[in-house]
């Protein structure tokens, strides 16, 4: 019976302890350090970075010997036949003059190792680096996918965090309709207002009820396409932390962009393809190439016949050094040229651009600080308003015109606040992204 006590009380400890993971609020880092475990697209990327890191082991793999062995069997119907000169049967015939002749036997048979071995190949070594650089081409590639998918993640949580502060706003906003509404409807009793009254707060309230129920299918949409990106299931429930956190300015530290630094390798690719072409065409190339085997010559006829093997085997080495391949390579030259003068233009463009994109996100995000301090105030003095206007109506010094426009005078000073909270963090997220920091860096 104890045993069973502790049993089920060990299962009642798990089942508190799950739901409480289940209902956790999950934070931008949880969702950021989740998709870069879960989210395929990150897994796709790096599945391209093991192929680059093949194609580069594969590239100096080409340094390494190649043996090979080979084996032939030859059966001749017809042997080969010579012209000799007749003058090697017959001393005294004259010059000129040749006797067919038919040489070897007719089973043959070679059997050899075959060994290929690269001393010095420039165009080899050129591909070996263009591949190294490519591999690290690809790392960035990554880097790339990782951060963008950073972002993504923050400006769907941010914008899912909007919206639920929208909707706690809407929901005090009906609650004070609802309110305006049973007193109006009391006055309307007692013949004190008209129908019309009763008319317009109804209205207000059904507007934004359809209001809310847009947001929340916005809310869901945008916490659906946040499970997609961090790599939940769609039927996972995510809660998230909806306190909105922001700070004044942070001065972060400039770091080259992703791109800036792509732009450099891409270069460096150019500048070595470049280097092998020319190469190419002045250096030569010297291989190491050795044979080893057997040559077996049979015969099948009586009485003499016979199956006799020789060995043969050599070494050597081929030297070989290019005199003209016409115009293809200096044509070649000159496209790599063209190309690095691009490269660098693509550079100073990045870089005007990256510093006017930081002028302009900072000039936002001051902007909306001091949108945010001043909407703070509208608010409060708003409601101050709204909450008068009310007491004036109930004792009859205000009309309901009047409580309307101060209801819509605070709803528009919240809308103002959220919009410019809006525009603070992607202005954050962008000044973030420009000095190629982590979109962590401001939390």
């Amino acid at each position: 019976m104890k045993t069973n006590t502790i049993s089920f009380f060990a299962f009642f400890v798990f089942l508190i302890s799950y739901q409480s993971v289940l209902s956790q609020e999950w934070t931008l880092k949880q969702c950021i350090d989740t998709a870069l475990v879960k989210n395929k697209s990150i897994q796709l990327s790096k599945n391209n970075n093991a192929i680059s890191e093949e194609r580069w082991l594969e590239s100096k793999a080409n340094l390494l010997p190649k043996i090979s062995f080979n084996a032939e069997y030859k059966y001749f119907t017809d042997l080969p036949t010579q012209l000799m000169p007749l003058s090697t049967f017959n001393p005294s015939a004259p010059e000129g003059q040749f006797k067919e002749a038919q040489f070897g036997v007719p089973h043959n048979i070679n059997a050899n190792f075959q060994l290929l071995m690269p001393l010095y190949n420039r165009q080899l070594y050129g591909a070996i680096k263009s591949t190294e650089i490519a591999n690290e081409l690809n790392l960035l590639q990554t880097t790339k996918v990782e951060e963008q998918l950073s972002f993504d993640i923050a400006n769907l949580y941010y914008s899912a965090q909007i919206i639920y502060s929208q909707l706690q706003f809407i929901d005090s906003n009906l609650l004070n309709s609802k309110k305006i509404l049973s007193r109006v409807q009391k006055l309307h009793e007692q013949s004190l207002s008209k129908g019309t009254d009763v008319q317009k707060i109804e209205l207000q309230i059904q507007q934004l009820s359809s209001q809310r129920n847009q947001l929340v299918a916005k809310h869901s949409q945008l916490l659906n396409a946040l499970k997609f990106a961090v790599g939940l299931p769609q039927e996972n429930d995510l809660q998230l932390n909806h306190t909105i956190e922001y700070k004044a300015s942070v001065e972060l530290e400039r770091n080259p962009i992703i791109e800036l630094k792509m732009n450099a390798l891409q270069y460096e690719l150019q500048k070595n393809e470049l280097r092998t072409l020319n190469h190419s065409r002045f250096l030569p190339s010297l291989n190491l190439m050795a044979n080893y085997g057997t040559m077996g010559f049979g015969y099948d006829q009586q009485p003499s016949d016979f199956l006799n093997f020789y060995p043969i085997g050599f070494a050597a080495v081929q030297f070989s050094y290019p005199i003209f391949s016409g115009t293809q390579t200096l044509r070649k030259i000159n496209q790599k040229q063209f190309e690095l003068q691009n490269s660098q233009l693509q550079r100073l463009i990045l870089e005007e651009q990256n510093e006017m994109q930081i002028r302009n996100a900072n000039q936002q995000r001051s902007n909306a600080l001091e949108t945010i301090a001043t909407s703070n105030d509208q608010i409060t003095l708003a409601q101050t308003i709204y909450q008068q206007t009310q007491l004036h109506y109930s004792l009859g010094s205000a009309s309901l015109t009047d409580v309307l426009l101060s209801d819509n005078a605070l709803r528009e000073a919240q809308q103002t606040h959220l919009s410019a909270i809006i525009d603070y963090l992607k202005a954050t997220l962008e000044i973030t992204k420009l000095t190629g920091n982590n979109p962590l860096s401001n939390q």
